[in-house]
């Protein structure tokens, strides 16, 4: 488990993540074919939500995200779940990668698409160690991996509130919402694990 410091901390919740981001990496890239945005990346349409919030370069979230694959797209075909990606910018580097994910998704991602670029981006952070936008727009080009750039500034200020809302200060961390009272938090690889699987559980009892 990675735990957040408390400056990074202090700046999500008083700037916002689109703020991190520029600091990091530069003002944002202008928009490109802007005729629409993909918006916070997810898949699935059910009535109880998965948000994932993860970073790149942080060991456990690698390890949770490859573990749990299976079980989302489980999750998923059961039409019961809707599952959203949040990307948090702990590592100097989360940002650029960030971005490219948003990218990405935006030239058209299903869900195969979408779980292979998650798990090429984890790649190329954990086993490449890449750490600048050259190097990732190579090693994207390498794994023929396609994105149209777009405004993404918007996309990330939502992805502030997320984080915000939701008080995360620890990555990996997973958000269950099964109603809108009735939402459970879980931190760590083993808890998101055992909360993934509590709510399969519950889902099977649901008609």
């Amino acid at each position: 488990m990675f735990k957040i410091h408390k400056l990074p901390l202090l700046i999500f919740r008083g700037l916002g993540y689109f703020i991190i981001l520029c600091a990091f990496s530069g003002s944002a890239t202008p928009a490109c074919g802007q005729d629409k945005t993909s918006g916070i990346p997810s898949l699935g349409k059910g009535a109880y939500e998965i948000i994932m919030l993860t970073d790149y370069f942080c060991s456990p979230c690698y390890r949770i995200d490859t573990k749990a694959e299976a079980l989302l797209k489980e999750l998923l075909a059961s039409g019961k779940v809707k599952i959203t990606f949040v990307d948090v910018p702990i590592y100097s580097a989360t940002p650029i990668y960030a971005r490219y994910f948003l990218y990405a998704v935006n030239a058209g991602a299903d869900e195969e698409k979408m779980f292979r670029i998650r798990k090429k981006l984890f790649l190329a952070a954990q086993e490449e160690l890449i750490k600048t936008k050259e190097e990732l727009v190579g090693f994207l080009k390498k794994e023929k991996i396609d994105w149209k750039e777009f405004d993404e500034k918007p996309v990330f200020l939502s992805l502030s509130k997320i984080i915000k809302n939701n008080k995360v200060d620890t990555t990996p961390s997973c958000v269950i919402k099964y109603s809108a009272t009735d939402i459970k938090q879980y931190v760590g690889a083993d808890a998101i694990w055992d909360g993934l699987n509590k709510l399969k559980a519950y889902l099977a009892t649901k008609k």
